[in-house]
């Protein structure tokens, strides 16, 4: 327990520093492609969301969704890729396969579901090859391009805001 209290806190000082060198990037064309990173630890309505994000006009196809739960079991009731806290070792590297395929994939629009600050969340978010990244108010400026300020139970609140910004900058 106290051990992964101290390699969370070396993670985060591993990433807070590294965000210092952060590029802007700008979206040109039109989203296509969706990733969605949800924290399953404080929110279950997963597919809830999706649908939400369907009904706004994204091909369920486009749409790649991994999960993260504290404690994740590997069982066959998981409908979503996921992985756990253990998949982040102490140089702030993710070890496992299924993240990193997830980290190095080409999306046009990242959904970092999550409103808690955990140091692997944040890597995956940092790491990945996305072009522009949505996430929450709550958690590092840096990471993202747009911020919605709500909370993570207010789902279809958040995709209403969401939406209506992409509109707004001609993302869709």
């Amino acid at each position: 327990m106290f051990l992964n209290y101290i390699k969370n806190f070396s993670v985060k000082k591993i990433l807070k520093n590294s965000l210092h060198n952060v590029k802007s990037s700008s979206l040109s064309t039109s989203i296509q492609t969706v990733g969605l990173l949800i924290d399953t630890s404080y929110f279950s309505e997963k597919e809830a969301l999706i649908n939400e994000l369907i009904a706004n006009g994204i091909a369920a196809d486009n749409i790649k969704v991994i999960v993260y739960k504290d404690k994740f079991k590997k069982s066959a009731g998981n409908t979503h890729p996921g992985f756990g806290a253990k998949n982040l070792n102490w140089k702030g590297e993710i070890t496992d396969p299924l993240a990193n395929d997830f980290i190095n994939e080409q999306f046009d629009l990242l959904i970092s579901y999550y409103d808690v600050e955990k140091a692997i969340l944040m890597v995956v978010t940092h790491n990945s090859k996305a072009q522009f990244k949505v996430g929450f108010s709550s958690i590092d400026k840096r990471l993202n391009h747009l911020m919605i300020n709500t909370n993570t139970e207010n789902y279809k609140v958040f995709t209403h805001e969401l939406f209506r910004y992409l509109k707004f900058l001609n993302k869709l």
